[in-house]
């Protein structure tokens, strides 16, 4: 009889081990699945926000392109008023109180301050403009005596002259981005561009941050789970743990066979 239960015990801790040990992989098997659907999940969401974000784009895009150039008031700045602004040199990008483009398409006229700022700019310092547009420069008297004079094949150049509303013009009739400068303070920095037309060389327009199209900087974050994977791993801790934990027990200490007990 006692050889009975000894066998009986064997048997019931062997099928027990058996039994935990299947489920324990079963339990792991799930946890896996759950944390591949929802990371499939995720990078599928994430291919459809994208879409939608550039569906979204695209047509914001086109409309502030019509109604800017009604309004006159793509101020780009950091790139308001569309996706691509003219490219550009360094000669114009770091003159005085360049802040972006002014997009003044579908204007007959642009003007533009002469002694702006400190005295040494021109305001707006970067304008887009259609083929055909008359560009007025209109002197503040500010800063002393100043020029326009292109830096280019155009050709250009107004007397130097440092009275208040004095204007200087010229009508654009070639497509191109063209560069000019304030002869008397150049070495300060007091340049200007206009581009022409829309066959011009174009670049990104900068993100608000300063970058062109990228992300500007900011830290970058650490690797995270997705909540589901985290819920996963957590029940599969404590799953692991209590079956552990039960195999322990009940291989040290056995179980009760009294009912298994063979008279």
């Amino acid at each position: 009889m006692t050889e009975d239960r000894d066998r009986d015990r064997d048997l019931s801790r062997r099928r027990f081990i058996r039994e935990a040990t299947i489920g324990g992989a079963a339990a792991v098997a799930a946890s896996g699945t759950a944390a591949a659907q929802q990371e499939g999940g995720n990078e599928s969401g994430g291919n459809e926000t994208g879409g939608n974000e550039s569906g979204g784009n695209e047509t914001g895009g086109n409309e502030s392109g019509g109604e800017g150039n009604e309004s006159g008031g793509n101020e780009s700045g950091g790139g308001g008023g569309g996706d691509q602004v003219p490219a550009w040199s360094s000669f114009v990008q770091d003159a005085n109180n360049f802040d972006g483009t002014e997009d003044l398409r579908g204007q007959s006229e642009a003007t533009v301050q002469v002694g702006a700022g400190d005295g040494l700019a021109f305001d707006p310092a970067g304008i887009w403009i259609d083929t055909g547009t008359t560009v007025i420069w209109e002197w503040t008297g500010e800063g002393g005596s100043h020029n326009v004079s292109n830096t280019g094949d155009l050709g250009f150049e107004s007397e130097t002259s440092g009275e208040a509303g004095f204007t200087f013009e010229y009508t654009f009739e070639e497509g191109g981005i063209f560069e000019y400068e304030c002869v008397p303070h150049t070495a300060q920095g007091m340049h200007g561009g206009v581009a022409v037309g829309e066959d011009i060389e174009t670049t990104a327009a900068p993100t608000e941050s300063g970058g062109s199209g990228g992300g500007g900087g900011g830290e970058s974050a650490g690797v995270q789970l997705p909540g589901a994977a985290k819920s996963a791993a957590v029940a599969l801790t404590v799953a692991l743990s209590s079956t552990l934990g039960l195999t322990y027990v009940f291989m040290k200490y056995g179980g009760d066979y009294e009912g298994d007990r063979v008279e």
